[in-house]
C-alpha cells in the first residue's frame, strides 16, 4: 500500500496511451518444461527486418534467472533475488554479451511510506543511479538521478509527484534534466466495462513547444478491449485486443496521420500464445 517506485509515477496514464500500440508484426509463444522452466520465443517483423528472441526464465525459491538471446548475436542475463535479508528488499544483477560495459547491480526497497532504487554499473568508472519516492498510496513525490563518475557530472535528474484517488490518478514530472515538463492524468470512468480516459501534456521549456495526447479504452466484453488515441500532431491510432483463450492475446492496431491522408496507414498485428 506504499507509494511504489519512481517508475510507477504516471505509469497508469502511459499504459493507457501507449501500451500495445505497434505498427509491426509480432508473434510470441510461451511453453513450460517439466521442471517449470518458462521458454518464450518471439519473432518481430519491422519494415524489412526480422528480429528473433528466445527468453528462458527459471525460478528457484526466491531467485529468478532470466536469459534472453536474440538473432543479433546478443545475450542478456538477469538474476533477481527477492527478499534479500529483509522483507521488501530485492537485489538484481544483469549483464549483456558482447557488451562488456553493460553489467549492473541494483537494489530495490519497498516500504509502506517509501520506495528506493539504487544501481551501479559494474565498470571501473560506473554510472551510479538512485531514485527515491516518499509518501503514501494517495500522494507521493520522488526524484531520479544518475551520476557519471567518469565525467564527474549528472547525466540525469528528474522529479515527479503523483496524486491518486479511487478513480483518478494525476501526475507531474520534470524530465530531461528539467528541460521537459510532463503532466498526465488517468480517469477510470466505469470499472464494470474498464472504461477509462487519459491525457498527457508534454512541454519543452527550451523550444516552447507543446504536445498533447488524448486516449480512451473500453471493454466490449470480458475478453475484448478497444483503445483509441489522438495527439496534437494529427496522428490517430486505434486497436482491438481479444483474449481468445486464457493468457493468449490477439491484437490489431492501426495508425494514420490525419495531416497526410494521402500516405498509407500503418497496421500492426500481434499474437501472444501462452498455455
Amino acid at each position: 500500500m506504499g507509494p511504489g517506485l519512481y517508475s510507477e509515477i504516471g505509469k497508469k496514464a502511459k499504459d493507457l496511451l501507449y501500451k500495445d500500440y505497434h505498427t509491426d508484426q509480432k508473434f510470441s509463444v510461451t511453453t513450460y518444461t517439466s521442471n517449470g522452466v518458462a521458454i518464450t520465443a518471439t519473432g518481430t517483423k519491422k519494415n524489412d527486418f526480422i528480429l528473433g528472441e528466445i527468453n528462458s526464465q527459471i525460478k528457484n525459491n526466491n531467485v529468478t534467472l532470466d536469459i534472453k538471446t536474440s538473432s543479433n548475436s546478443s545475450l542478456t542475463a538477469t538474476v533477481t533475488h527477492h527478499e534479500v535479508g529483509m522483507p521488501g528488499l530485492k537485489g538484481i544483477l544483469s549483464f549483456s554479451v558482447p557488451d562488456q560495459k553493460s553489467g549492473k547491480a541494483e537494489l530495490q526497497y519497498l516500504h509502506d511510506y517509501a520506495g528506493v532504487t539504487a544501481s551501479m554499473g559494474l565498470t571501473t568508472n560506473p554510472v551510479v543511479s538512485m531514485s527515491t519516492v516518499v509518501g503514501t498510496k494517495a500522494f507521493a513525490v520522488g526524484t531520479d538521478v544518475s551520476f557519471d563518475t567518469a565525467k564527474a557530472n549528472f547525466v540525469k535528474y528528474n522529479a515527479g509527484l503523483s496524486v491518486t484517488t479511487a478513480d483518478l490518478i494525476a501526475s507531474v514530472n520534470l524530465i530531461n534534466k528539467g528541460e521537459m515538463l510532463s503532466v498526465s492524468y488517468y480517469h477510470l470512468v466505469s470499472p464494470l466495462t474498464s472504461t477509462a480516459v487519459g491525457a498527457e501534456l508534454m512541454h519543452s521549456f527550451s523550444s516552447g513547444e507543446n504536445t498533447l495526447t488524448f486516449g480512451t479504452q473500453h471493454a466490449l466484453d470480458p475478453l475484448t478491449t478497444v483503445k483509441a488515441r489522438f495527439d496534437s500532431a494529427g496522428k490517430a491510432s486505434a486497436l482491438i485486443q481479444h483474449e481468445w483463450r486464457p493468457k493468449s492475446l490477439f491484437t490489431i492496431s492501426a495508425e494514420v496521420d490525419t495531416k497526410a491522408i494521402e500516405k498509407s496507414s500503418k497496421l500492426g498485428l500481434s499474437l501472444a500464445l501462452k498455455p
